[in-house]
């Protein structure tokens, strides 16, 4: 990128034909996962940053536990955001808060036993739907060219 957020001019060989056709693959295979995703959730009677949260929780590295300043670098939203998203998912009884031993100014954000239930249903079918478009969701490869 470039000082002023557009792109720069690619220095390398021009794309062929099939690499145009790997990108759309690729980027149709993100975008129908995003869609069945956002689906399965709104199904479950969640909003999509929800179920967000709850991956992002079990799936922190080390620990079952995050920070609200970890979340919302994970989660690529601002502090204030995922205030509120933690809020309303300890409403709805998926997360919880408690304090953070070595730091009085953090809270811990962990998952309940519902929040544990709903997100390992979710994932499963996630699971499932990323290996029915496995092939769509592999990224293009680059041959080296001379």
């Amino acid at each position: 990128m470039d000082t002023h957020g557009g792109m720069r001019a690619a220095e390398s060989e021009p794309l062929s034909k099939q690499d145009f056709e790997a990108l759309a693959r690729f980027r149709f295979g993100i975008r129908s996962y995003l869609r069945f995703s956002e689906e399965a959730v709104r199904a479950a009677g969640l909003a999509p940053q929800q179920y967000q949260l709850m991956l992002a929780l079990k799936g922190f590295p080390g620990r079952d536990w995050a920070t609200v300043r970890e979340l919302a670098e994970r989660l690529l939203l601002r502090h204030h955001s995922v205030v509120e998203l933690v809020s309303r998912a300890q409403a709805q009884g998926l997360v919880r808060r408690s304090a953070h031993p070595g730091d009085r100014r953090a809270v811990r954000v962990s998952l309940t036993a519902e929040g544990e239930r709903v997100l390992a249903r979710l994932s499963a079918l996630h699971r499932d739907e990323l290996r029915r478009i496995d092939t769509m969701l592999t990224p293009p490869t680059w041959d080296a060219r001379e």
